[in-house]
């Protein structure tokens, strides 16, 4: 059974941060709040997790997963970030934005695009998940709760504690989460390219 965290959205308790994150630490799957809806995430490297969350969506080897990360710096060291790129993240993070990016070596092979080598990135806007991150000193592989078969991602912590307790590490309640994911762009090629609309304005990438 997976252990369930209350934390307050807008003052993390640290002592729930830091559990948290031991956690992902130790190779678990851990659900969080985005900012926009709740998330799945694990440590970058562990192939164990990714393989269980790839199990729990259902997904393939075409799906982007999404790096979340502290800050610019961070973007920085898995990502190639031209000119035209950094203005666009500068701008636009932290946010409700998931930016695709070529990948650079730091990025494990598994958790890329299969052909395209690149990477979702995202700083996320939201108390919980940036202390997650502080603390964790890394990215954490993430992707939106949505599960085979639904339309819109789960938003009750306590429904995602009934229906994902035995399939996860860590449940993190931070009240209802959004029903809209994040709005998806593609940076890595001559010009940006939205690829999925959600709670982001995607008009400043579509002029």
């Amino acid at each position: 059974m997976s252990q369930f965290f209350e934390i307050h959205p807008e003052t993390p308790q640290p002592r729930l941060i830091r559990r948290a994150v031991e956690i992902v630490q130790a190779g678990g799957v851990i659900v969080y709040p985005t900012g926009t809806t709740y998330a799945l995430g694990c440590a970058m490297g562990e192939k164990s997790a990714l393989d269980q969350i790839r199990s729990m969506r259902g997904l393939g080897d075409d799906h982007h997963f999404t790096l979340a990360c502290r800050d610019l710096s961070d973007v920085g060291s898995y990502t190639r970030v031209d000119n035209s790129a950094f203005r666009a993240l500068k701008a636009h993070t932290p946010g409700p934005y998931t930016f695709v990016l070529r990948a650079t070596a730091e990025v494990p092979r598994r958790l890329q695009h299969a052909r395209r080598k690149t990477i979702g990135i995202r700083v996320p806007d939201h108390p919980i998940a940036r202390a997650l991150l502080e603390l964790l000193g890394e990215p954490l592989t993430t992707t939106t709760l949505l599960l085979p078969g639904d339309q819109q991602a789960m938003t009750d912590p306590v429904e995602i504690r009934d229906k994902l307790g035995h399939q996860v590490d860590g449940i993190i309640d931070a009240g209802p989460g959004g029903l809209e994911p994040s709005t998806v762009v593609d940076l890595s090629g001559e010009t940006p390219e939205v690829l999925r609309h959600g709670a982001g304005d995607a008009r400043v990438f579509e002029a």
